[in-house]
């Protein structure tokens, strides 16, 4: 049995010793956006470089299924590049792909009807449509009951099973990303800073507070870096923060930042 500790540890994805960090904010099923952005990384990546990308890979746009295929396709990429290694690349959970994971187990929600249709006002429903989901099966399912719901999210997953390396992907996102004590920390939209970090839970995703508010580091980090912003204002740095979101997805360009270990932003990319 894996104890509490160590569960939280993997969780956490490890950047030690990258000259660089390269940072993707959230794509939001907008694959042709990331393509060029991919095209621009791959021409500026050095030896050693990382790169994260913090969440909501999903929703909201129409090209859900090719974003999950760009996203492998450029992971083969980087790893066939001499010196490349699984650990340079680092998918963060962000709350499209939280809600998509509930989403699979709405026959076990208490008002099934009510969290579907949060989920939809979210903007899931652009990824019920690429896994071959029908929105209004899903509402009718919600109101006959836990077996028709069951083969409804079924359908779903064996959807998205069929897909090569797309339930993989997925089961393998992590909930934030650090460069090592005293160095950077990526999540998705936000942090708790009542907290400490193995603690967080929801809030990477759903935390009331504004990171761009830090008075001080958060936990020991010179700076939090997030990937989701709701009011989608692009490139933001605070002296202990940093926001990565112009809307993608939303009307918005996509986002990338190439970020030093001491938090200073070299470049930003956009698509």
């Amino acid at each position: 049995m894996v104890n509490g500790s160590a569960a939280a540890a993997e969780k956490i994805a490890r950047l030690h010793g990258a000259p660089r960090i390269w940072a993707v904010a959230s794509v939001h099923g907008e694959a042709a956006q990331l393509q060029r952005l991919h095209d621009r990384i791959a021409e500026r990546i050095a030896e050693g470089d990382r790169i994260v990308y913090l969440g909501n890979y999903v929703g909201h746009g129409g090209a859900i299924v090719e974003t999950i295929d760009e996203l492998l396709d450029f992971r083969c990429r980087l790893l066939a590049r001499p010196g490349g290694f699984a650990c340079d690349v680092a998918y963060l959970r962000g709350a499209q792909e939280e809600m998509w994971q509930k989403l699979l187990q709405l026959q076990f929600a208490a008002n099934p009807g009510q969290v579907l249709a949060w989920m939809v006002r979210e903007g899931v429903e652009a990824t019920i449509a690429a896994y071959g989901g029908d929105l209004r099966q899903g509402f009718a399912a919600t109101r006959d009951g836990p077996r028709t719901i069951t083969r409804w999210t079924t359908g779903l997953r064996n959807a998205m099973n069929a897909l090569p390396g797309h339930t993989k992907l997925f089961a393998g996102l992590r909930h934030a990303a650090v460069t090592g004590e005293g160095g950077l920390l990526f999540v998705h939209a936000g942090i708790d800073p009542a907290r400490p970090l193995a603690s967080q839970g929801d809030a990477f995703w759903w935390g009331a507070r504004d990171i761009l508010g830090l008075a001080r580091p958060f936990a020991g980090f010179r700076r939090v870096i997030r990937g989701f912003d709701r009011q989608r204002r692009g490139l933001i740095e605070c002296p202990f923060a940093i926001s990565l979101d112009a809307g993608a997805g939303r009307g918005g360009p996509l986002l990338a930042a190439a970020i030093l270990p001491d938090g200073a932003v070299q470049e930003v990319l956009q698509a």
